[in-house]
């Protein structure tokens, strides 16, 4: 028994290399001759491409600008730099990703405000690299999706309390933002420069200046998160504006929408916003999902003020339960 058994398994492992030897001696097949195999259109092939973790080099645009302002792409460490961020950016799938469905919601309410304000439009690349157009708040409690901490946002009109933070609106926090960024160009005639300085500062950016007696952020020697920032920016611009040229597919149903809602205009104190939401045919959280900048259970309406709070209108407005009476 025990001499059959080898015998067996001698015979198993002659099979095996015999099989292993025949797959090797395969000619491998081109991508060409795989996509012909392959039972679906060139773009799902693609996709089948990529789940098999298969990188693939990039190709950098030859010209590029940002704001109506060239980006020095003849210097090699323009193009490293630039092509470093895009790498990252492309094989960062699941966080691009959801950058890129998020734009149709939040671009169409930015866009017109940037217009009217004087900002180009390619600022709302940087809002994609600062809170990835989230109410994110960072660890040196930077709210919103324009990061503003709670000083630069008093500077620029934004209010601040116990009730409400006007840094989670983000209408009121991108006009502070296009307002900052106007203030950054007027001082130093560069769109480029305002953009890394909506990072590290004005004064940083001043001083860097005079120092290395240079006038382009391109030409500056900054700290490593001023010195990617700007090409971060510009890395999401190729990318969301050309999605698929980077691997990213997108169906017409897969964009988010933009919220549908009414606005309530409140020029009286709300105790309960809990009741509140009832009264208006939603639900507290829903209420907060809309409006949260409304950071606390009750709004203080000051003579004279008044506040505009967003009721969620159409699919919007349905709700996993129907609303049950407050007197049950």
């Amino acid at each position: 028994m025990r001499t059959r058994n080898i015998l067996l398994a001698c015979g198993m492992a002659i099979i095996l290399i015999g099989v292993t030897a025949a797959i090797t001696l395969l000619p491998a097949q081109s991508n060409e001759e795989q996509l012909e195999e392959y039972e679906g259109t060139e773009r799902e092939y693609l996709a089948f491409d990529r789940i098999d973790h298969i990188a693939h080099d990039i190709e950098l645009p030859e010209t590029m600008e940002f704001c109506g302002e060239e980006v020095p792409l003849h210097l090699f460490y323009v193009r490293e730099r630039l092509e470093r961020e895009l790498l990252i950016n492309t094989y960062r799938h699941s966080t691009t990703l959801l950058q890129l469905k998020r734009t149709t919601r939040w671009f169409p309410v930015m866009e017109p405000i940037m217009e009217q304000y004087g900002l180009p439009e390619d600022f709302k690349y940087l809002a994609m690299i600062e809170s990835e157009l989230t109410n994110a708040v960072s660890p040196s409690k930077a709210v919103g999706f324009w990061q503003f901490l709670e000083g630069t946002g008093k500077e620029y009109n934004l209010e601040i309390n116990r009730e409400v933070d006007m840094r989670y609106n983000v209408e009121k926090e991108t006009v502070a933002a296009c307002k900052y960024l106007k203030d950054s160009y007027r001082k130093f005639g560069s769109w480029i420069s305002a953009a890394a300085a909506f990072n590290c500062g004005n004064g940083r950016i001043s001083r860097t200046m005079d120092d290395q007696r240079v006038d382009s952020y391109f030409d500056m020697l900054l700290p490593e998160e001023t010195q990617r920032y700007v090409y971060r920016i510009l890395a999401l611009k190729l990318i969301t504006e050309n999605p698929e040229k980077y691997g990213f597919q997108i169906g017409d149903n897969g964009w988010y929408r933009p919220y549908e809602y009414k606005t309530v205009t409140v020029t009286e104190s709300i105790h309960n916003l809990m009741d509140f939401a009832f009264e208006q045919g939603t639900n507290y959280k829903m209420l907060k999902y809309f409006n949260p900048w409304l950071r606390s259970n009750s709004l203080t309406v000051s003579a004279g003020k008044s506040y505009d709070i967003k009721i969620p209108t159409g699919k919007y407005a349905e709700t996993h339960k129907p609303m049950r009476n407050v007197d049950e």
